[in-house]
């Protein structure tokens, strides 16, 4: 059994026990969390698809950590300008 949710602007395939990465969360490590917004549950038979989300379905999961991704260097430049700009950010 799968289902298709919708988190941080995206969507995501699970099934039972798939760990994902998705955009930061409210909560910490270890708490409990439900996704509302499931557009499609598939398995055994035909696939139930939600206009555009399925009334009353939800999926449950647990935050197993917050973290932030890498730093990624930006490097902008113009050339015969004399125009060079660099930054550090995170990669969301």
């Amino acid at each position: 059994m799968y289902a298709v949710i919708k988190t941080g602007g995206k969507q995501y395939r699970v099934s039972r026990d798939d760990v994902i990465n998705v955009e930061k969360l409210a909560g910490e490590a270890g708490e409990k969390i439900e996704f509302n917004e499931v557009l499609m549950v598939g398995g055994e038979g035909d696939p139930v698809v939600g206009t555009p989300l399925i009334e009353g379905a939800r999926v449950a999961g647990e935050v197993v950590e917050q973290k932030r991704s890498r730093k990624i260097i930006v490097f902008k430049k113009k050339r015969r300008k004399n125009y060079r700009e660099s930054r550090v950010t995170d990669r969301n």
